[in-house]
């Protein structure tokens, strides 16, 4: 008689990641329950094999419980980006969700999933690594493409880290875009394409002038200092190598271990075909 298949529940956000999850899931015989958020998952999810698809609207923590609890989730991981400006602007919390948010001390993504985390814990729904079904897509340390960084590309990922460090500590972004040792652009809840795309504007907008600043960005993005793998998770994909280039980046910096790449191999070949280098430390 065979057993029944283990369950696991997925609280789905937008972009590739939840798919990459699910895929990897069935393959390790999982039975998956999805929470779709409306505002953010991809409606393609819908058919990807899942056991059940539940679509919930940002702020339905009690009914997202309620859901998991019916369909018998104790194990659970969340993957896919949700914008910081729907956590703070466009949510509309229920009764538990307006009550963590009113007790948090920071109004920061890791301070209101970690709350989440607990509350989700405490009804007997262990939130997990969202990168522990996909090991073999965390980035490897070293320089991943053909190209190896120019002297000035490595002065500008050391400052970078630095200040990418800075920002981190205190959740405000994950991403910096440097040039020639200077801070063109940080991340804030805009997300790291807009983010590119507004250093590349910025640097658009100097040509025809005198100035000694280099026109080629390096763009370096890190996990916080404290990274919880459960949310928030560094990923990047070949859509971060279409936005450098039209942004006018040659460099790419991320952590080793720390940052998933959610095409693969795709993404370098992407990279190698533009002259982008990607390293990993």
């Amino acid at each position: 008689m065979n057993s029944p298949k283990q369950k696991l529940g997925l609280i789905a956000g937008n972009g590739k990641f939840p798919f990459l999850v699910l895929d990897a899931a069935h393959a390790q015989g999982y039975d998956v329950v999805v929470a779709a958020i409306k505002e953010e998952t991809f409606p393609e999810i819908e058919s990807r094999g899942a056991a059940s698809v539940h679509w919930l609207s940002l702020g339905e923590l009690s009914r997202l419980i309620e859901t998991f609890q019916r369909e018998g989730v104790h194990r659970a991981v969340m993957a896919g980006q949700v914008k910081h400006k729907q956590i703070f602007s466009s949510i509309k919390p229920d009764w538990r969700l307006a009550k963590i948010l009113l007790s948090l001390g920071m109004r920061n993504t890791d301070s209101l999933l970690g709350a989440v985390a607990k509350v989700l814990a405490d009804e007997g729904i262990a939130l997990e690594n969202s990168t522990s079904l996909l090991e073999p897509l965390l980035a490897k340390q070293g320089v991943l493409t053909k190209r190896r960084p120019t002297d000035e590309e490595l002065k500008n990922i050391a400052y970078g880290r630095a200040v990418a460090r800075h920002l981190a500590q205190y959740d405000i972004g994950q991403t910096v875009a440097i040039a020639e040792s200077a801070c063109v652009a940080a991340e804030a809840m805009e997300g790291t394409d807009a983010t590119i795309e507004r250093a590349g504007h910025l640097m658009r907008s100097l040509e025809g002038n005198a100035s000694t600043l280099s026109r080629a960005l390096t763009v370096v993005k890190i996990a916080k200092p404290n990274q919880d793998m459960r949310f928030d998770v560094p990923v990047i994909g070949v859509k971060t190598v279409e936005v450098m280039q039209r942004a006018g980046a040659s460099c790419l910096a991320i952590d080793a271990g720390r940052c998933l790449l959610l095409d693969g191999d795709a993404i370098l070949g992407a990279a190698d075909s533009v002259q982008i280098t990607i390293v990993a430390e």
